[in-house]
């Protein structure tokens, strides 16, 4: 069934925010992410997001074949909302738009962004052996093979798809510029315009083909564990004056409320991984930015050690020879006779 855009627009508002009076939240103080559960009880249950990615967790998986992306390159004409909703800023994705994974279809709804602070910039969901990103992208997909809606779809075990792409600082984006541009007209909570469509796509890293997959949860109340999580293990660079733009144009709260509230460290922490399986689209190569186990480490010291020892050996062993040649190289020495010393006057 096709949905309209004011249609999609209010399911969208519902997803990760408010569902009923009374059931505010915030990612710090008495409404904070330690708070959660006691309002929303997905967010103190297992299956939760994001997680840690670190080696000694993976599986290769082979038939994990590259995300497939539909109707992603948006027309201009194509008018998109983006909105500061008070917890992030969202752009609503038209009905077009499609993922296939796994032989699944899954139709887009929207995407947001988290990120840090200016004094500390590390605000992506999901780390990579600990380590946060600067910011994190999210595209919400829900499985419209089986669900008409996304409100149908979210609270299902098997409703939604999100990818996630993890942003660093490097050279300017032009593509997330299509965004970023906008944030002034949408400083406060509440506040929405129209922009031009763009291709999606470029928002995504080249290789779709390495990834991260496992089962998961929203990352914002009420945290239903309804999500096949794909990460996507190359990043995508923003500059340092964009990612300052997202730290420092926009409020949690609404204008005119007097100190305006910045919106910044808007992530949630990574949750226990349980029993889960993480499963991988590539093989498994420990990266330069990978730590190490301490007893890999403590093997690697051990050798190191051992072939010091050998070549100190080794290096005593041989200059030892060449003086005992040197000692014996033909020469006979034997002491003076009297008839070989000379007079005395």
């Amino acid at each position: 069934m096709a949905l309209g855009q004011g249609t999609v627009l209010v399911l969208l508002m519902g997803l990760g925010s408010r569902l009923a009076a009374g059931d505010e939240w915030s990612y710090s103080g008495p409404e904070g992410e330690d708070h959660w559960a006691s309002h929303f009880p997905h967010c103190g249950t297992t299956l939760q997001s994001p997680i840690d990615f670190h080696s000694g967790i993976f599986t290769y998986n082979p038939a994990l074949e590259p995300i497939q992306l539909l109707g992603y390159n948006l027309s201009t004409t194509q008018m998109l909302s983006l909105t500061n909703d008070g917890h992030a800023v969202k752009v609503t994705l038209p009905p077009t738009m499609h993922i296939v994974s796994m032989s699944h279809r899954y139709t887009a709804v929207q995407l947001h962004l988290h990120w840090g602070s200016e004094t500390e910039p590390v605000g992506s969901e999901h780390t990579i052996s600990g380590v946060h990103y600067p910011s994190e992208l999210h595209i919400v997909h829900y499985n419209s093979e089986k669900y008409e809606n996304i409100s149908m779809a979210q609270d299902k075990a098997d409703g939604l798809a999100v990818i996630g792409i993890l942003l660093e600082i490097g050279p300017f984006n032009a593509a997330y510029d299509q965004i970023f541009k906008h944030l002034n007209d949408i400083q406060y909570k509440g506040q929405k315009i129209v922009i031009p469509g763009f291709d999606i796509h470029d928002l995504l890293p080249g290789r779709l083909d390495k990834y991260f997959r496992y089962n998961g949860s929203l990352t914002t109340p009420p945290c239903y564990p309804s999500v096949q999580w794909t990460v996507l293990k190359e990043p995508v660079q923003i500059s340092s004056a964009q990612l300052l733009e997202l730290e420092s144009d926009l409020y949690y709260s609404n204008k005119g409320e007097g100190n305006g509230t910045e919106m910044v460290d808007n992530y949630r922490h990574v949750q226990d991984l349980g029993t889960r399986e993480v499963f991988i689209s590539f093989q498994e190569a420990v990266n330069a930015g990978q730590s190490l186990s301490p007893g890999v480490i403590l093997i690697i010291a051990i050798c190191c050690l051992l072939g010091v020892a050998i070549v100190v050996a080794m290096t005593i062993f041989f200059l030892k020879k060449r003086a005992r040649k040197t000692e014996d190289g033909g020469m006979v020495y034997k002491a003076a006779s009297a008839a070989d010393t000379p007079a005395q006057a």
